[in-house]
């Protein structure tokens, strides 16, 4: 039998980048809140600076491992068992430990795609299918907490339109930012300096990336010591500003909040009336009851997704908040745009250093150009960065096996001669993709694992081919002798799962159309708020943590201000 503990105002369901952002502002507003996350502490002694250690640390840790979506391209298909691995993790501070930390602001046509795209293009511009809509506010509404967030948690980068005024050191294609960066951004290289050089030829308009990991001493926190050990793992130094050294400790600083770490949530209750009570969670084997006032749901996407539909009550016999059968539609995710295969006749330098330390370039992202003719909507980030380890290995031209004197004199000669590269496109929703729950497959405990419905689109495509041509024309400038474009990602393949998935509790006015409202709270069960990429509505081109993260401020701060009206 489960044991009932005493009543708190707030739970969160999860401590990654949004969770642990979360609880900072409820609990200095004064509010008792109890965090609940499937994983465990870590510290700087779990992160040694060691190449073997680093590459397979993620998976040590994950217990999302155990819950690998199944995929299939369409409802008609019969899906296989879970493949690969879950390019997620938990732990207090969730991914915002190991991932890359590329931390970007949406752009503010990202707020408004289907307006903006009808005024300059017409509506048929809009893809045939797809059920993208605006956000229910704009760029503007959110700057002030994206503003928040850079502070608290710590970001480097370079403004490039501050109150309007456009600096070329910067992002001029952003969005205008109150202040500058609470850092400048992190160091470039001989290779991200040429390639700043040969983009300002074309005509283009390079920036040193924005990224949550410190330049020079912040808050106490050390700056980068550029190792490049942190590229899919956690920093021995704290320079990487995860929620797990930023906003949790200074949560728990104020006496009101308290971290329950590695306890499983099982289920969200709700009373009669479908208003939500609490969480019931299991912890060693033993099952309680945490009753609460509100619930922050702050999990990764495909879990927030499958726990509101595991919640299954008299109020809502379908799923938690689905009554309106929203729940799960109108899911996308980033993949990369294709690959450029690409090498130079010369030594790069490209060892060590970071994923987050490159160069950038949004001339070709969202409707920074124009698109009339193209056939297609959105755009591209291209972002190249030095991040060359001995264990990372290119793989143009190479031998095989990749052992052996053949493969240690290739890697010799050619590994410091191939460099990174990163393209990432808008994506939109589209009718028959979503999420549901495995009717076959289940996890460890005998959960049903997420189902993840849907292939990629023309649009998608398009933008991927364009993207692709516009990198190698790049590459081909500062002096590559050898460029090759792969194949165009397929539109008959299904959509795995990625490290940037969006939607399925969509954030908008209707509830027939979405899950939560303009401030991700359940249309539906009005104490239950939502946390996370699966509120977003776009994608734009750019990384999703930061918007999380503003998004996830905001919503702790408008239940705080309206905690009697909320809990009623």
């Amino acid at each position: 039998m489960a044991q009932t503990l005493k009543k708190t105002d707030v739970v969160i369901i999860g401590l990654g980048a949004g969770g642990g952002v979360a609880a900072l502002p409820l609990a200095q507003a004064g509010l008792k809140v109890i965090g609940i996350e499937a994983g465990g502490w870590l510290n700087f002694t779990d992160f040694p600076p060691d190449q073997l250690v680093a590459s397979r640390w993620p998976q040590i840790v994950k217990k999302t491992q155990q819950e690998v979506p199944t995929v299939r391209a369409n409802a008609s298909v019969q899906n296989g068992p879970p493949t690969g691995t879950h390019p997620m993790m938990n732990a207090v501070g969730g991914t915002s430990v190991h991932y890359w930390a590329q931390h970007w602001r949406l752009n503010p046509w990202d707020f408004q795609v289907v307006s903006r795209t009808t005024a300059r293009y017409g509506a048929s511009a809009i893809p045939a299918g797809s059920t993208v809509t605006d956000w229910p506010f704009g760029y503007d509404e959110l700057e002030s907490y994206y503003d928040k967030v850079e502070y608290e948690v710590g970001v480097s980068g370079k403004a490039g339109n501050l109150n309007g005024k456009l600096d070329p050191a910067g992002n001029i294609f952003e969005g205008p930012r109150k202040r500058e960066f609470p850092m400048p951004p992190l160091r470039g290289t001989g290779f991200t300096d040429l390639l700043d050089k040969t983009a300002r030829g074309l005509g283009w308009h390079p920036f040193r990336s924005p990224a949550a990991i410190t330049s020079q001493t912040y808050e106490g926190r050390p700056g980068c010591e550029y190792h490049g050990i942190c590229s899919g793992a956690g920093c021995p130094i704290g320079a990487k500003s995860s929620t797990t050294w930023t906003t949790i400790p200074k949560a728990q600083a104020t006496g009101n909040f308290k971290v329950e770490a590695r306890a499983r949530v099982m289920e969200i209750l709700v009373d009669s009336n479908g208003k939500a009570t609490g969480v019931r969670y299991v912890k060693q084997r033993h099952e309680y009851i945490q009753p609460a006032d509100a619930v922050l749901l702050a999990s990764y996407n495909y879990e927030n997704n499958r726990l509101l539909l595991l919640s299954k009550s008299t109020p809502f016999p379908n799923g938690l908040g689905n009554n309106s059968g929203q729940v799960g539609q109108h899911y996308f995710s980033h993949n990369t745009s294709g690959t450029v295969n690409v090498q130079f006749p010369f030594d790069l330098n490209l060892w060590y250093g970071l994923p987050a330390q490159g160069t950038s370039l949004d001339d070709w992202a969202d409707d920074n150009f124009d698109h009339t003719g193209l056939g297609f909507i959105g755009g591209g980030l291209i972002h190249v960065y030095t991040s060359r380890s001995p264990q990372s290995t290119p793989t143009i031209n190479a031998p095989s096996p990749n052992w052996g004197s053949n493969w240690k004199a290739y890697v010799n000669q050619y590994a410091d001669r191939s460099p990174n590269l990163y393209l990432q496109k808008t994506t939109l929703p589209y009718e028959g993709n979503f999420i549901d729950l495995d009717p076959v497959y289940t996890d460890t405990l005998g959960v049903p694992v997420p189902r993840i419905t849907g292939t990629w689109r023309q649009n998608e495509q398009m933008i991927g081919t364009f993207i692709q041509q516009k990198v190698a024309q790049l590459m081909t400038a500062a002096g590559a002798n050898y460029v090759q474009i792969a194949a165009p990602v397929s539109t008959t393949n299904p959509m795995g799962s990625s490290t940037h998935a969006y939607g399925g509790t969509r954030m908008g006015t209707d509830p027939a159309t979405s899950v939560v409202d303009q401030y991700a709270f359940s249309h539906e069960c009005p104490n239950l708020g939502i946390i996370g990429g699966s509120v977003f509505v776009t994608s734009g081109c750019h990384n999703p943590t930061e918007t999380i993260q503003a998004l996830a401020w905001r919503t702790a701060e408008h239940l705080a201000q309206n905690w009697k009206t909320i809990t009623a």
